[in-house]
């Protein structure tokens, strides 16, 4: 009679491929993304500095003037 056979090595190898193969692809996404989230992070941080650190008072038309790079203005 032949001998069943432990699988929960073979679970853990599937597990632990499968983690590393997020991380990388979280890696991937956050290296080419980096560059905008760092511009989109330094116009919110310029708009509230510029009304004086209070996320309340920016207006209208600052959200309506926010470009592509992450400034604000015409």
């Amino acid at each position: 009679m032949k001998k069943p056979r432990n699988n929960k090595g073979q679970a853990m190898v599937e597990y632990i491929i499968i983690v590393v193969l997020i991380a990388i692809t979280l890696i991937v996404l956050f290296t080419k993304f980096s560059g905008a989230l760092q511009k989109n992070v330094a116009g919110a941080a310029e708009a509230l500095d510029r009304n004086s650190g209070a996320a309340n008072e920016v207006g209208e038309p600052d959200i309506r003037d926010f470009r592509s790079d992450g400034t604000f203005g015409k």
